[in-house]
């Protein structure tokens, strides 16, 4: 089971609430944002393809751009890692999808 608060590094994600902090101070995450980010933190460790998160996030009937799980992560990225170029969080692997080490 998932603690709620859920944190890594200094940001808070109180899953009850949908609300997320960085350094105490409020992170504005659009829903599908925090739908990503909940789904990466239930799912911590595992590699998820790009598929994978279309069908959790967004749902079967969305048809998506390729790009649209690319876009959202970084946008997740602006907002929760220190240096985007250089995730600690987030991590792409390669050919595969993406992985949460938080």
């Amino acid at each position: 089971k998932t603690p709620d608060p859920y944190t890594f590094g200094d940001i808070e994600v109180r899953l009850r609430s949908a609300e997320v902090l960085r350094d105490g101070n409020p992170v504005k995450l659009s829903a599908r944002e925090f739908k990503l980010l909940k789904h990466f933190i239930e799912h911590r460790g595992d590699v998820l393809s790009r598929n994978e998160l279309l069908d959790a996030v967004w749902g079967y009937n969305f048809i998506p751009s390729t790009r649209t799980v690319d876009v959202h992560v970084a946008w997740l990225r602006q907002k929760l890692e220190r240096d985007q170029r250089d995730p600690h969080y987030i991590i792409t692997v390669h050919g595969l999808g993406y992985r949460f080490e938080g």
